[in-house]
């Protein structure tokens, strides 16, 4: 029969319905998914050399990897001191070389067998014996037929990732590879083109069937860049699209709120506060009351560094929404950091008749009713809560403004829930985990973005030590003499194997043990994510008060908790932190006149280690990047203040999925792009992506209709959330 794009697997030769089905567990169920399952790395020619050569090049001074190929002759286990060094021995056309591992030998022996080839990668060395030696190399087995023919073709081989049930049918990297050749050569002329002609040619790219064919096969390294260039093109021009339709439809939104400013009231309310506005929090509120004064619904992110004065901000654009007459939602993503909104407003809005009200998971049910009865009777108010506002009990009559607090913390259904209980509201969201400029493109391209990049005038930057936990001692005593001069400090604890129980246990242990042994003339706290939320308001308050000198505490601090009197922070096991997390922990001191101190303790081991953290990752290898990245983070926070650059680092440590979550922000996972590698090309795609929208809104025209389709076909799931921020 015909093979076709839609053709099931199981007819390709040397499928069969049972491999078919083992494809399948993997989402390959037609040819044209195999065409889409692409090498996970390739193995080129032009690196190759033989023994003799490598020998010259070692004598010479070389001392970079290579690669080279050999036959497995011989394999030999010897004891070596205490342990045992496995050695396997090679041979090419021009002598011959040996690997050796000092480490993991049970999972090497018996890998290697007489006979078979390898192709070796690793850095060489001349024994003092004159053998040509690699040390723990990478390798990849060849075909004996393979070898020779890519011996004298010098092509470039691919290599798939195969799946262990795979494996166990047989299917070795040669044997997918015929499968895969197969149906290239059957099928590559039935793939239609996804981008338009005029984008193709005026950006230079790579046709489709070219890109695929050479995907798979390429005919040169160049070729294959501008295959690779294709793919990750074409993804971040669809992702942009998604983004430039949601930010055009918006924008021509007439049905929003228009707001009259009361200035006088807003004078007031900033003659109240205690402290001038920033230049940066000026601009970002100017920004924001143009939004508000506009018949088009806001949708606006304001993205600040720790300690920036976001909230501030917010909390004018709330007060001129319920001045005039609307209501508004404020949305926290912690009780603990609801509450302290909640009080905070109140006791900021005490001289001005605004409504405050609080709507939290852990209140009594007739607490939520009062509230509940206000926002159906469509009182004006500042409505503070959590998720519990999402509920669908919680029917607003009149919403006008929805401010998200670290909106990064919120699934997109969640904010989606809560911006669709009315029809179009002002959306501002805040976070204050700095976003590098590639992911704010992507996450966030679809809106107006205000930057609060300045700090208070008043503001003293925080002093970071990277301590051992033997150190303990040493530090506990300068918290005491600290508490004896007025301050107070937090401890930190974090969460032990994901465990919210265990979480609980270690918090109120290293309590006990502190509370009755070394700050036993204290007043120490203990703060944690189990407590009922009027037990943590307490808590809150009496450390506020300064009843308590100390808080233990778990992570529930993280975000936004203000206690100017509070400048010591102790991280405990800090390499159990994320950058992000320890950078927001930190970020809950140093909020008054005096000197702030953030103390990583970790161990003795990971602390003597010094690495520069202004390293340049261009020179580091990702082999070194994985090896050293718990000390790069900790050293990292040790050398920095900034959050922006600290997102930086931590992006291209983790990648921007671990970071921010992809998939809570309703895009889909990228599968080709790299957003830390591929900022120029995501740039590119971006600006093309909005030229064509804003030229074509509706892609209503003959050229456009091809992305149309492909946006329907490929990314019909994340059109429902390319309305939501």
């Amino acid at each position: 029969m015909a093979i076709t794009l839609n053709s099931s697997l199981q007819f390709l030769k040397s499928i069969g319905p049972k491999r078919a089905d083992l494809f399948s567990s993997i989402g390959v169920n037609t040819v044209h998914d195999l065409l889409y399952y692409f090498p996970t790395r390739y193995l080129d020619r032009s690196t190759i050399l033989n023994s003799d050569k490598v020998i010259k090049f070692v004598a010479s001074g070389y001392n970079k990897d290579i690669t080279i190929i050999g036959k497995v002759v011989d394999t030999e286990e010897i004891r070596f001191g205490k342990s045992n060094i496995y050695k396997v021995s090679f041979k090419d056309d021009k002598g011959f070389f040996e690997c050796v591992w000092f480490r993991g030998i049970k999972f090497f022996r018996n890998r290697f067998k007489e006979d078979d080839y390898y192709a070796i990668s690793a850095k060489p060395v001349i024994t003092k014996y004159g053998h040509l030696q690699f040390a723990h190399p990478d390798f990849d087995k060849l075909d004996s037929e393979e070898s020779l023919n890519f011996r004298n073709t010098g092509k470039i081989i691919p290599f798939y990732k195969i799946p262990a049930e795979l494996k166990k049918q047989n299917l070795s990297d040669l044997s997918l590879r015929r499968v895969i050749s197969t149906a290239v050569e059957q099928s590559i002329e039935e793939i239609t083109e996804t981008l338009p002609p005029e984008i193709i040619s005026k950006n230079n790219l790579l046709n489709l069937k070219s890109t695929i064919r050479n995907k798979h096969f390429p005919e040169s390294t160049g070729i294959l860049e501008r295959a690779n260039y294709r793919l990750k093109f074409e993804e971040l021009f669809y992702i942009e699209s998604l983004i430039a339709l949601k930010k055009s439809s918006t924008k021509k939104l007439e049905n929003g709120i228009k707001y009259k400013i009361d200035v006088p009231l807003v004078k007031d309310f900033l003659n109240s506060l205690k402290f001038k506005l920033t230049n940066a929090q000026l601009k970002s509120l100017h920004e924001i009351r143009l939004d508000m004064e506009n018949g088009a619904p806001m949708n606006r992110l304001v993205q600040g560094d720790v300690g920036s004065g976001k909230t501030i901000v917010a909390l004018i654009a709330l007060l001129i929404a319920v001045s005039n007459r609307k209501q508004t939602a404020f949305m926290a993503p912690t009780e603990i950091l609801a509450i302290q909104h909640f009080y905070n407003l109140k006791n900021m809005l005490s001289e001005f008749r605004i409504n405050v009200e609080l709507l939290i998971g852990g209140q009594k049910a007739k607490e939520k009713k009062l509230t509940y009865d206000k926002m159906a009777n469509g009182i004006p108010a500042i409505y503070v809560g959590t998720h519990a506002l999402l509920q669908e009990k919680a029917k607003f009559s009149n919403l006008g403004l929805v401010i998200i607090d670290e909106q990064h913390r919120f699934g997109v259904a969640q904010r989606s829930s809560l911006i669709t209980k009315s029809s179009t509201p002002d959306v501002l969201v805040m976070t204050a985990t700095p976003i590098p400029r590639t992911l704010t493109m992507t996450l966030y391209g679809d809106l107006d973005v205000s930057l609060i990049d300045e700090m208070p005038k008043d503001r003293i930057p925080i002093k970071t030590y990277l301590r051992s936990d033997s150190k303990l001692d040493k530090i506990y005593k300068f918290i005491i003499d600290s508490v004896n001069k007025g301050l107070q400090a937090y401890i930190v604890y974090p969460l032990v194997e994901d465990s919210d129980k265990l979480d609980l246990k270690a918090a109120e242990s290293y309590y006990n043990e502190l509370n009755n042994s070394v700050f036993d003339n204290n007043n120490v706290g203990l703060i944690h994510g189990k407590m009922k939320w009027d037990e943590k308001k307490e808590v809150m308050q009496l450390f506020s008060d300064k009843e308590f000198d100390i808080l233990i505490s778990t992570t529930v601090i993280e975000v936004g908790i203000d206690i100017p009197n509070a400048n010591i922070m102790v991280i405990n096991d800090a390499h159990r932190f994320g950058l992000s997390q320890l950078h927001q922990l930190r970020g809950r001191i140093g909020r008054g006149a005096e000197q702030g101190y953030c103390i990583l303790v970790t161990s003795d081991a990971l602390s003597k280690k010094q690495f520069d953290a202004t390293f340049n990752f261009d020179y580091l290898s990702d082999a070194e990047i994985q090896k050293n990245k718990t000390i790069i983070r900790l050293n990292a926070l040790v050398n920095n203040t900034s959050g922006f650059t600290l997102a930086e680092i931590d992006m291209k440590l983790r990648g921007p999925g671990d970071i921010y979550g992809l998939k809570q922000s309703g895009l889909p996972d990228f599968k080709y792009a790299n957003l830390v590698e591929d900022q120029e090309i995501l740039l590119e795609a971006k600006q093309l992506a909005f030229a064509t929208i804003e030229k074509d809104p509706k892609l209503s025209s003959s050229e456009n209709e091809i992305i149309k389709k492909n946006l329907k076909l490929f990314y019909k799931d994340n059109f429902h959330y390319s309305n939501i921020a």
